[in-house]
């Protein structure tokens, strides 16, 4: 039942595409033969299309939005080890269908009415949006918490050095977001909020909590996973690749805490779990006294 309901869900995210085009056709005779469709950041056009080309540029566009989010939710929610972490991709689907909607709404607006575009509400919505799934995804998917008792030992990975360069990327943000219109200001606000919680968690690193339960991640005294001792399946040294990225990378049963090149890879029931250190041989050395504890 559950399975069928979040398939008439998706099923339904596919109403956008005929209500824009009911829209369009509700305003056509009063839409001007060569509409603005694009603005600057001051909110002054500087593009232009017909309203025929308009019309089938913004059919086109939501409907390969339509099929790509589409195709994310059906592999998201058959492989999700976490069914309400299929939900929150969902929302998140409706959520930015919406500003899509938003967007092409504001067009035919101003070229009805000479109605101001807002970028900043656009750019707004869509941080929230990201960061609402993000922590959604994190919360939903880190398990149960484990008992506090019988800590074996800890290990902390930091980046500190990560942390300095997301500092210093702050300061052409803060530059930017100064001379930025007053619509762009509140977006730009919000990134280099983004920007310096990333720095605060690098500078705090991870920190992998070994007992004789399993293994708890925290950073900034936030549990970003628990993994039980019996959903362990193997575990070894592992190279992780710049071009993976650096951070938390990924998402459910395929994550990784790394700030570094190298870590601990370990396999589990339901993925894998990759702990980056610059010593690796003492995350397996901590492992093995966690498995071992148990017996």
């Amino acid at each position: 039942m559950n399975h069928e309901r979040f398939l008439t869900c998706t099923c339904l995210l596919w109403l956008a595409l005929p209500l824009m085009a009911l829209r369009h056709w509700q305003v056509w005779h009063r839409l001007p033969a060569s509409m603005a469709v694009h603005f600057n950041a001051a909110n002054h056009p500087n593009g232009w299309m017909s309203r025929e080309a308009s019309f089938r540029f913004d059919m086109l566009l939501l409907a390969c939005l339509l099929a790509l989010l589409t195709a994310v939710l059906y592999f998201w929610h058959r492989n999700a080890a976490v069914n309400a972490s299929s939900w929150a991709v969902l929302l998140f689907a409706y959520g930015f269908i919406g500003v899509i909607c938003y967007i092409e709404e504001s067009v035919l607006e101003f070229n009805l009415y000479g109605t101001i575009v807002n970028p900043g509400v656009i750019g707004i919505a869509i941080v929230i949006l990201v960061l609402g799934l993000i922590v959604a995804l994190l919360t939903l998917t880190r398990g149960r918490p484990l008992p506090s008792t019988d800590l074996i030992c800890e290990e902390v990975q930091s980046g500190k050095n990560w942390a300095a360069v997301l500092l210093i990327a702050l300061l052409p943000i803060a530059l930017i977001g100064a001379k930025a219109p007053a619509g762009l200001r509140l977006p730009m606000v919000l990134i280099g909020i983004i920007l310096f919680a990333t720095a605060a968690m690098a500078w705090d690193g991870f920190h992998y909590s070994f007992t004789r339960h399993g293994l708890e991640i925290r950073t900034l005294g936030f549990r970003l996973k628990s993994l039980p001792r019996e959903q362990i399946k193997h575990y070894g040294v592992s190279h992780w690749g710049p071009i993976c990225g650096y951070g938390i990378r990924g998402m459910g049963g395929r994550i990784a805490y790394v700030w570094t090149n190298q870590g601990v890879r370990v396999d589990t029931k339901d993925g894998y779990v990759f702990l980056g250190h610059a010593q690796p041989d003492r995350i397996v050395h901590d492992l093995d006294m966690m498995m071992n504890a148990a017996h």
